[in-house]
């Protein structure tokens, strides 16, 4: 008995399944299916609101004066639409399921999904925390990592399903520091025989994967606040020497970090990130989190800014290194919406989703060549949701 053709809806909840599973920091991070566009179809451009949690300020004694309610929401923008457009015969279709995903179906997956990760991993560069050893001059150690962890806690992340995604060299570089250290003898087995690190060790989910990051810090030398007492994004400054380039991270002298439930000062000087490129000469640097003296809601540092406080690079200017990741899930957001379903020209097509992701296949006839041709399309869009829940690992080149 012949095999029955494969149905343009079997091939599109397989594709979407596969999609899924391909790529490890996909899999990792906050993934939102907005149902919105289900009857219509998303467009390029379409946005989605999503919602911070509220702040608050305490207050003591008898009397009380009530607060008001702001709410905070970031927008996020589907913007992208990716493709994989495929020729195949009708002989094809009549292979099995298991046959076609992993003749077909999965090499096309893979190179969608390896894009849109490429794509997602530029979040790194919203991250306002680094660490690194002796200045990112020498590869990251167990210490080093159980500094990221310390961050993340400094900043009230959740303590369960925190993750680390590392590039392969410098997963090779990590192992190798770990070989010495006291752990169960399951684990130090486990690495030394696949050179891989896994489940919960230092307080970690690891992942490796090839999509991590390459950051080149600006040239940027001298710089100085410009002003008393600023709040904000936007931090005005005298004009600065040299170069800065968006991820770079800053510190201004005498801004330390808090507890932002307690707005206690940790003691450390506070990370900033740069969000978009500056020139040298600017007089003005766009930064996150915002100036937000405690004690307030929304309390980000201790104090404002001194007028002429000095501006320094966390880590050496011009330098290159790769940008692992330690992480709560939540800290970055992918969202997929449902393309249109066109209906002029098209042969047949689908739609699926699951678990978060959105996947629309069409085939059309093309009459000049005489094939069908079918295109996998992802519409999507991505954010740093919580950025203070994330910490760069740098590690050299």
């Amino acid at each position: 008995m012949s095999n029955s053709l494969l149905t343009i809806n079997m091939i599109t909840n397989e594709a979407v399944r596969l999609f899924t599973q391909s790529n490890a920091f996909l899999r990792s991070v906050n993934r939102q299916y907005d149902d919105q566009f289900a009857r219509s179809g998303a467009k390029i451009g379409n946005t989605l609101r999503i919602r911070l949690p509220n702040d608050y300020t305490v207050s003591t004694g008898p009397s009380i004066t009530p607060q008001g309610t702001t709410e905070q929401n970031t927008t996020l923008t589907v913007a992208t639409q990716a493709n994989v457009p495929v020729a195949f015969t009708t002989q094809d279709r009549t292979m099995s399921l298991d046959d076609y995903s992993e003749r077909i179906l999965a090499p096309a997956v893979n190179r969608l999904a390896a894009y849109v990760a490429n794509d997602l991993m530029n979040v790194a560069s919203s991250s306002c925390n680094i660490v690194a050893k002796t200045n990112a001059t020498v590869s990251p150690d167990a210490s080093t990592w159980l500094q990221a962890g310390a961050v993340l806690d400094q900043n009230l992340a959740p303590k369960m399903d925190r993750k680390i995604i590392l590039d392969p060299l410098t997963q090779a570089r990590t192992v190798g520091s770990l070989a010495g250290l006291f752990n169960p003898q399951r684990k130090i087995s486990d690495q030394y025989e696949t050179g891989v690190l896994t489940t919960d060790t230092l307080g970690f989910d690891w992942m490796s994967d090839q999509t991590t990051q390459i950051h080149t810090v600006g040239t940027f030398s001298a710089g100085t606040v410009n002003g008393a007492g600023q709040t904000g994004s936007t931090l005005t400054v005298n004009a600065i020497t040299g170069t800065l380039n968006k991820g770079d991270i800053i510190n201004i002298a005498g801004v330390h970090s808090i507890n932002r439930l307690t707005g206690q000062s940790y003691g450390q000087l506070m990370q900033f990130v740069v969000t978009a490129n500056v020139a040298s000469g600017a007089t003005s640097i766009p930064i996150y989190p915002a100036l937000v003296p405690a004690p307030a809601a929304f309390n980000t540092v201790d104090v404002s800014p001194a007028n002429s406080a000095a501006i320094t690079l966390v880590i050496p200017a011009s330098t290159q290194y790769r940008q692992n990741l330690a992480y709560y899930p939540e800290a970055f957001t992918l969202a997929t919406a449902d393309l249109e379903m066109p209906t002029n020209g098209v042969v047949e097509a689908a739609r699926a989703n699951f678990d978060g992701v959105s996947l629309r296949m069409i085939t059309g006839y093309n009459i000049t060549t005489d094939q069908l041709i079918t295109r996998m399309d992802i519409l999507y869009g991505y954010a740093a949701i919580r950025p203070e829940w994330a910490v760069v690992v740098a590690d050299t080149l």
